[in-house]
């Protein structure tokens, strides 16, 4: 049914802009639209593999649709011919953006599969054909093992590289190989050490090893298993228990923000402005890359002087202190093997044989403390993809996997290549969309099993369509008996989730989001904005006040003096800002011109509201000189990104109460979170990796987002280690489904249009 009813008449969707669907999608779950002939109520369908139309929300409901398109052709007044509504005594334009010229209906496109992916090849039942007693013992208890796996699993003297594809059992490896070197091998537990990236990874192997036959809880215990901070922490406590005493470690990312931006003030940073988190990060990754303050040049980056200034003082601090944080237990531990070769070499003969897993994510101080203990015995394993090598601001490199064989020329490599997880279309889109890259060791996946269609790609007009499509699929699949666990929407940073948080939170199904995952409407520069909104409906609020202050370049320290002169001249804090004295008169001009934009905010449309506070009262410049725009999520984004969700809501206070409800649904879902087993999961890509998902939707998979754009600028710059890591994030994300994967393709992102993503051009 292509026609609806509303309180202002008729709205066709053939005669709508797309940008408009989701306002009339809400209209619809509010129960606000109606049949045209048969006056029953009806709502939008919005989804993935159907294009656009009303539906009656009662099954019983039954009309004629040559009848109906009558009605629908005599009724003359459409909704969208109400573009005027009078105000004070004016015909004013209803919700029509002063930066859109003429509205035009854009085609729907249909959703398509990826096409050109090779046939299927049926796969022999895995076996190997091994005669050991200790991999028959294991196939005897269902623990059976391809001819790759077994390679790898009996490989134990020397160096060895095990490219793991996605999917391909390198934990059954890993625990396997280990249980042999027990059993058969009869290597001592104490001289075993296996480095795993997570605590997580670690009790799930020591778990698995238990189950083994011949395994008992004495080996396993005796084994230096965790991950790499666990066990140099544990020989740094052992060796020099005062210097690394439990009650100084900087176990909080407050702590160390408070230590930097003491010295953030020396140096004259703003507090409320500078990106401390971020800077932070890129300490750590200096450390972890074995830079110390010293090793720095001086830049000309404004941004990386500031940070290399902080890191110096942030060394002195916890020198003077005597505290430490957790990437110095791996420096410490470095060093102190450096500057005592004794002690290193006890360690050598200690540990004889060294089991890595995940190393795609090693970063150069953990690969030198493996190769410094190794380097008597060379017996390494290293077990990782470098295919999903995706941490580089961490300090990870693809590299140490590719170079491998250049440290232990003796290296024995063993690819193992056997997908279990996925279905064929998908295994096959993923090798299509990796193979592209240069700067990777040659392999190429192949599924054991073709249970599933191929990959979707469908083309939503804008993020809030992208949401609602997705929504409709997963409650569409889970009335045909699907589980909410069987989901999982993925996305490149954190502010992308916006949308389909929204959207899930006004359904009814569970979903579970991370815990780190601020609220969009929470983010700095968006709170900044929504400050101007507020106060423009509440005068009062001192909050909103003190949030626009930097915007206005103006210091915290204003606030007194606003607050004074609330007093002084009996007055609001919006009229205050015409009395503050800055000593420069351009400034003060602007200010005393300012209480009457800022009341006018409030009576027009949000999105008039938003942009006359980005142009007409400075954000714009303010984001530009302190938004960060350097940083991977920037400011400017987040104004349009802002400016997207505003255009469901005719008034600023619908808007506001709206950003409100998702302020609060935020910290809701994270503490109801932890009581869903069963629950849709949101993630970023990067959290994504090393668990699967029946079904995956991965959103936004346009140019600017996946690949995003610092990316594409390095790559106009003429560096492609950006771009390649991008298209592994893609690729990581490809191989979390087993059965459904979808690709968005949005079609405007941002409110600009967009264009697919190279990846995906394949």
């Amino acid at each position: 049914m292509n026609a609806a009813k509303t309180a202002n008449g008729i709205v066709r969707l053939d005669a709508m802009p797309e940008d408009q669907l989701q306002a009339i999608y809400e209209k619809g779950r509010r129960g606000e639209l109606s049949c045209p002939y048969c006056t029953n109520a009806v709502k939008l369908y919005i989804g993935i593999h159907e294009p656009p139309h009303f539906r009656h929300t009662s099954p019983s409901a039954v009309c004629g649709p040559s009848l109906q398109e009558e009605v629908v052709q005599d009724d003359t007044k459409t909704e969208n011919q109400e573009a005027y509504k009078g105000q004070n005594g004016f015909r004013l334009p209803v919700r029509k953006s002063i930066t859109v010229p003429s509205e035009k209906t854009v085609p729907y496109i249909k959703s398509r599969p990826i096409k050109g992916n090779p046939p299927f090849s049926e796969k022999l039942p895995v076996s190997h054909t091994k005669d050991d007693t200790y991999f028959s013992l294991l196939r005897e208890n269902g623990i059976i093992l391809d001819e790759q796996q077994l390679a790898a699993a009996a490989s134990i003297h020397g160096p060895l590289l095990v490219l793991s594809g996605a999917g391909s059992g390198k934990t059954r490896v890993l625990t396997v190989r280990t249980a042999y070197m027990l059993t058969e091998e009869k290597i001592a537990p104490k001289s075993i050490m296996l480095v795993t990236f997570t605590a997580k990874a670690a009790k799930e192997m020591q778990d698995r090893l238990l189950s083994y036959p011949k395994i008992t809880a004495s080996d396993v215990n005796q084994l230096v298993s965790g991950t790499f901070h666990s066990i140099f922490y544990k020989i740094l406590i052992f060796h020099e228990p005062e210097k690394w005493q439990r009650n100084l470690l900087l176990k909080w990312d407050w702590e160390k923000e408070k230590i930097i931006k003491a010295a953030g003030r020396e140096y004259g940073l703003d507090e409320k402005e500078f990106a401390y988190d971020n800077a932070l990060q890129q300490i750590g990754l200096w450390k972890n890359s074995l830079v110390f303050p010293d090793d720095i040049k001086p830049a000309a980056d404004e941004w990386e002087s500031a940070c290399a200034y902080l890191y110096k003082k942030y060394e002195e601090y916890k020198r003077d202190s005597m505290m430490y944080d957790f990437d110095d237990m791996l420096v410490g531990c470095y060093t102190l093997f450096k500057e005592q070769p004794t002690l290193l070499e006890k360690y050598r003969k200690r540990f004889q044989y060294f089991l890595v897993d995940e190393f795609q994510d090693i970063n150069k101080v953990q690969y030198e403390l493996i190769k410094i203990l190794s380097s008597g015995t060379k017996n390494v394993c290293v077990v990782g993809d470098d295919d999903q090598a995706i941490y580089s601001f961490r300090g990870s490199d693809p590299a140490f996997i590719l170079n491998f064989k250049k440290d232990f020329p003796e290296t024995k490599v063993v690819k193992l290549t056997e997908n279990y997880r996925s279905a064929h279309e998908i295994v096959a889109t993923a090798n299509r969309i990796i193979r592209q890259n240069k700067s990777r060791m040659d392999k190429t996946m192949a599924a054991q099993h073709n249970f599933s269609d191929p990959p979707v790609l469908f083309y939503p007009y804008d993020e809030e369509l992208e949401a609602t499509m997705i929504v409709t699929d997963i409650q569409e699949k889970i009335a045909q008996g699907a589980s909410p666990g069987n989901f999982a929407v993925l996305y490149r940073t954190h502010s992308m989730s916006r949308s389909i948080f929204e959207r899930l939170a006004s359904s009814s199904l569970p979903f579970v989001i991370e815990r780190d995952a601020e609220s969009f409407y929470e983010r700095r520069i968006v709170r900044g904005m929504l400050a101007f909104l507020r106060l423009s409906m509440h005068p009062e609020d001192p909050k909103a006040a003190t949030e626009i202050l930097a915007s206005l370049f103006l210091r915290q320290t204003v606030l007194q003096e606003m607050k004074a002169q609330t007093i002084l001249q009996d007055c609001d804090f919006i009229d205050a800002f015409s009395y503050i004295k800055t000593g420069h008169s351009f400034q003060e001009r602007k200010l005393k011109a300012l209480p009457n934009k800022i009341r006018a905010l409030k009576n027009v449309d949000p999105l008039v509201a938003l942009e006359r506070i980005e142009k007409d009262l400075g954000y714009h410049d303010f984001v530009k000189k302190r938004g960060n725009e350097g940083n991977i999520e920037k400011g400017s984004d987040d104004i349009r990104d802002l400016k997207v969700a505003a255009r469901r809501f005719e008034t600023v206070r619908e808007f506001l109460e709206h950003a409100d409800h998702m302020i609060a649904m935020n910290k809701e879902v994270k503490q109801l979170s932890k009581h869903f087993a069963d629950a849709i999961h949101l993630t970023t890509i990067h959290r994504s990796k090393g668990l699967e998902y029946k079904n995956v939707y991965v959103l936004a998979a346009v140019e600017g987002s996946l690949p995003h754009d610092f990316a594409l600028d390095a790559f106009r710059n003429g560096e492609l280690a950006p771009l390649e890591e991008e298209r592994r994030l893609m690729y990581v994300a490809a191989t979390r489904a087993s059965h459904g994967l979808y690709f968005s393709v949005l079609r405007t992102r941002r409110g600009r249009t967009a264009y697919p993503s190279r990846f995906l051009k394949i």
